[in-house]
């Protein structure tokens, strides 16, 4: 056997150690995109609608 082939209890280590740590990183990091996002510049006028969304009706303004 040579010395530079990797067994798959190394291989599952590694992947396991990268899914620790850079995979919670990454968790991390779109969990805080998804909470900033309705706060963005441009968001104001969807988020009004999106808020009121549920007044509106079929009829809004007809008899």
């Amino acid at each position: 056997m040579s010395a530079f082939t990797l067994s798959t209890h190394s291989t599952y280590d590694m992947l396991r150690h990268l899914a620790d740590s850079w995979g919670l990183l990454a968790m991390a990091v779109v969990f805080l995109v998804l909470c900033l996002w309705p706060f963005r510049p441009g968001a104001r006028d969807q988020n009004t609608q999106a808020a009121t969304s549920i007044f509106k009706d079929e009829n809004d303004g007809e008899r």
